[in-house]
């Protein structure tokens, strides 16, 4: 299976455990914590195998960036936490940097 498909569901079930996290309301509603769970540990499951056949920095930094992204954008949506000026740049610039990252990689393992 494509890596980079690996990591994207990877991400997605990331961001979707850490939006459940917030709504578990510190682990005592059972559905969103039993999603956080599953959602944990499938993102897991698929990253270590997307490391299976790219560099740990390309899979990492991807993780981390679009993952945060997700996040910031997934709690302004289903939470109404605010978006600022100062976050979209942020985002900007992590979109730039996991970009420049990932055109850096020249081979597949």
């Amino acid at each position: 299976m494509n890596p980079y498909l690996l990591l994207a569901f990877a991400i997605s079930a990331e961001v979707t455990a850490t939006l459940a996290l917030k709504a578990a309301d510190g682990l005592t509603k059972p559905v969103p914590t039993i999603i956080t769970v599953i959602g944990y540990g499938t993102a897991f499951w698929l990253m270590s195998n997307s490391m299976n056949m790219l560099p740990i920095g390309v899979v990492y930094a991807i993780w981390a960036g679009v993952g945060m992204v997700g996040a910031a954008l997934g709690g302004a949506v289903l939470f109404g936490e605010p978006i600022t000026l100062s976050m979209m740049a942020g985002i900007a610039v992590i979109a730039v940097g996991v970009t420049i990252l990932a055109s850096g990689q020249t081979s597949v393992h």
